[in-house]
């Protein structure tokens, strides 16, 4: 039978840029290589990624989103109607101890995603599934679109209204979400930092300087969300993992999951969530209750974001701790975001990644 993500033991995503992955796109970027040079290095790099998943035991691998630049924007990038801009230096967006890199989306056009490149970035992973082992595409949650162009939606511009935003960009998912079914894949995760911003004081305090109604906004990204995954075909399994911002070891949003549980977690249609739980920052387990029967929950125990190894026996007190509030048989575990959401990477190297999966491997296979 096939295994339906996520696994016991999974992975948000993203992987450390190897050294010649890196080198490769700064001499595109320097006209030094040719796209089709760099497609090449691309290529070799993920198979060799995903003979080590493999290894690792995972049962869900992805190209370790090597061939982007951004978890969020190389996606949006592809869709019609959307073009690559620079930011302003004050509007550059700062994270606790990071600026990150001032690229950013302008919306040109109607949003549409007809012909998106991700689907043959799917197609070349794809083939290296075996009955057991599946590709899972990840790319971001239309919330995040939502988030990070919504100044732009203004009487006079291409959407005057967060309506016909809407309704533009869920058609768009829908279409992206029906293509890559098409071409044979059953797993899409979104990948959403828009709630993070909604449990954060700091950040909730700048919605509503914007003049921004949080409650207001929680509605609007679920309903987003929620419009897009409906027009998935019936058989794709979409799953989202919730982020408070990952770039070079930092982090953007601080807060649990409680301000927000009655929308996401109680409201959004995906069938599993993986959670933030590393550190203080994510709050209590309390708000699983919100949790429906049957949808799965994947644990972050392990951080992505430094070197150290985790004692397994935390790990396992920490899933007996989550198991007061949700029934053990919807629990998995991963590490709490990806090893590298740009491609900068993390400040941890590479055989600490897979030890740190290896470690989440031995725990659920001794007690999930």
């Amino acid at each position: 039978m096939t295994i339906k993500a996520p696994y016991k033991f999974d992975i948000v995503g993203s992987f450390l840029r190897p050294e010649s992955l890196k080198k490769a796109r700064k001499d595109y970027d320097s006209g030094f290589i040719t796209d089709v040079e760099l497609r090449k290095i691309e290529d070799e790099e993920i198979e060799k990624l995903v003979k080590k998943e493999k290894e690792a035991g995972l049962k869900f691998i992805t190209d370790g989103e090597f061939r982007r630049s951004w978890w969020h924007y190389d996606f949006f990038w592809g869709l019609n109607g959307v073009e690559k801009y620079q930011l302003d230096e004050k509007d550059r967006i700062k994270f606790h101890g990071e600026t990150l890199r001032p690229d950013s989306v302008r919306i040109v056009g109607k949003i549409t995603a007809k012909g998106h490149p991700f689907l043959e970035h799917f197609k070349f992973l794809q083939q290296f599934e075996e009955e057991e082992v599946k590709a899972k595409q990840t790319i971001p949650a239309p919330a995040q679109f939502l988030r990070t162009v919504y100044t732009q939606i203004k009487e006079g511009a291409i959407y005057e209204n967060e309506e016909d935003f809407i309704k533009d960009v869920s058609n768009a998912y829908g279409e992206f979400f029906q293509q890559i079914y098409d071409l044979g894949c059953r797993t899409v995760q979104i990948d959403d930092c828009t709630w993070g911003a909604l449990v954060d004081d700091d950040a909730i305090k700048e919605y509503e300087k914007a003049g921004k109604d949080v409650e207001k906004l929680k509605e609007i990204y679920l309903k987003i969300n929620n419009e897009s995954i409906d027009k998935a075909p019936i058989g794709l399994n979409v799953l989202t993992h919730i982020c408070r911002g990952n770039y070079k070891s930092t982090f953007h949003f601080k807060g649990g999951y409680d301000k927000i549980a009655d929308y996401l977690l109680a409201g959004e249609h995906v069938n599993g969530f993986f959670l933030e739980y590393d550190d203080k920052r994510s709050g209590s387990f309390e708000a699983l209750k919100k949790v429906p029967e049957g949808k799965s929950v994947v644990l972050g125990l392990v951080t992505s974001k430094l070197a150290n190894l985790e004692k397994k026996e935390d790990i396992i007190d920490r899933i007996k701790e989550a198991s007061k509030y949700l029934d053990k048989s919807q629990i998995a575990i991963s590490p709490q975001c990806g090893f590298s959401s740009t491609e900068e990477g993390n400040k941890l190297k590479e055989e600490d990644q897979w030890k740190k999966i290896a470690l989440l491997r031995e725990i659920a296979e001794e007690i999930l």
